[in-house]
């Protein structure tokens, strides 16, 4: 019997510890990983694999999983940009493509509930099984090209502050330049296409602003989320290039999108988002939103320029689509918007509120 296991989701100790038990073959997809790779083979081996895959997804991670999220506009509970969530279906599909390529017969991951990871360090110890656990390593932490996250340890008291050295990736804001620095994102249909007028590819991209936005202590968000099972956890994440990139596109929707329909889409992205955290990536409901998205973002197409300080993003948008018009917006005259046609508007507006204080007055 094959089994195929996902020894790097999460670098979690279980996962290590299952490839011990059953001798199964190991899969490892890069969407995820970076630094990590460094000796797993031999880690896959010295844990009982008999062959370790490996597969670099970054470029299918970030065209076909992250730019419908940023298109979308999907931010979980108002702060979480779905970093983990995002990363699980690309990992999930590869794994299950590669399970049909070879006949395995069963697909296994190293995710727990609410593991006992103290059992499993023994256990490993025992066996003299390599197991990523440091004392450093403290916190549970989850990469990839779009962020790091951190839980554990100190931070499960929501009242403790996140120590300094706990952040591997962005420079804390107190020690960036005291320079402000300019960058230029070039967006085609709601779609990142380039940085400082070069086209880039999507994983590119995506790390070309991470090193941009890290310098400048961009993207640390600290949070309290509502887990799926019910239960809060308190989550610090790091997410330099994908602050300025929804920072990017929003700014440029303001230009390129009516009242109506940035409504419609931003109550849309809260169930986006929640389809996306829940582990629902392939329901029916979030394609049928991205055909929506994909149709109304086919003007958000433009350049917009970030000025980034010290942990903080603003921007300023262009856009040949721009719904935005000087001559009719100028507080000083103009011959397409007379002020005195607001005298009609303005009676038909209220009429429903002048009718209900009648009524009022009556009673």
């Amino acid at each position: 019997m094959v089994f195929l296991e996902n020894i790097l989701h999460n670098a979690k100790i279980e996962a290590t510890m299952f490839v011990f038990v059953l001798k199964c073959l190991s899969y490892c997809t890069l969407a995820e990983v970076i630094k990590e790779l460094e000796g797993l083979e031999a880690k896959a081996k010295a844990s009982g694999a008999c062959q370790l895959v490996v597969k670099d997804l970054t470029e299918e991670f970030v065209k076909d999983y992250i730019f419908p999220c940023l298109r979308a506009g999907a931010i979980y509970e108002r702060k979480y940009l779905l970093g983990t969530s995002m990363a699980r279906p690309v990992i999930a599909k590869a794994m299950v493509d590669f399970a049909r390529e070879v006949g395995a017969d069963a697909v296994s991951h190293g995710c727990t509930g609410k593991g006992n990871d103290q059992d499993a360090i023994e256990y490993a110890k025992k066996h003299n099984i390599p197991v990523p656990v440091t004392k450093k390593s403290i916190y549970s932490r989850d990469r990839n090209l779009w962020h790091l996250s951190h839980e554990g340890d100190i931070m499960e008291d929501p009242a403790n502050e996140p120590m300094k050295d706990m952040y591997m990736m962005s420079v804390d804001p107190q020690d960036t330049p005291d320079q402000r620095e300019y960058v230029n994102i070039g967006i085609v249909g709601g779609i990142p296409v380039s940085v400082n007028g070069k086209e880039l590819s999507p994983a590119t991209l995506l790390s070309e602003l991470n090193k941009i936005g890290e310098r400048h202590g961009i993207g640390r968000i600290d949070m309290v989320e509502n887990r799926l099972a019910g239960m809060k956890s308190r989550g610090v994440y790091e997410t330099s290039g994908g602050t300025i990139l929804f920072k990017a596109v929003q700014e440029l929707e303001s230009l390129t999108l009516d009242r109506e329909t940035i409504q419609v889409k931003d109550a849309l992205a809260v169930k986006y988002a929640e389809l996306v955290y829940a582990g629902r990536w392939f329901d029916p409901l979030r394609e049928s939103m991205d055909a929506f998205r994909e149709n109304i973002t086919k003007t958000t197409t433009g350049s917009v320029t970030l000025k980034l300080y010290k942990g903080s993003v603003s921007v300023t948008g262009q856009s040949p689509h721009s719904l935005y018009r000087r001559d009719i917006s100028s507080f000083e005259s103009g011959d397409i918007y007379n002020q005195a046609d607001a005298a009609g508007f303005i009676r038909l507006y209220g009429l429903p509120m002048r009718v209900r204080a009648m009524l009022e007055k009556d009673l």
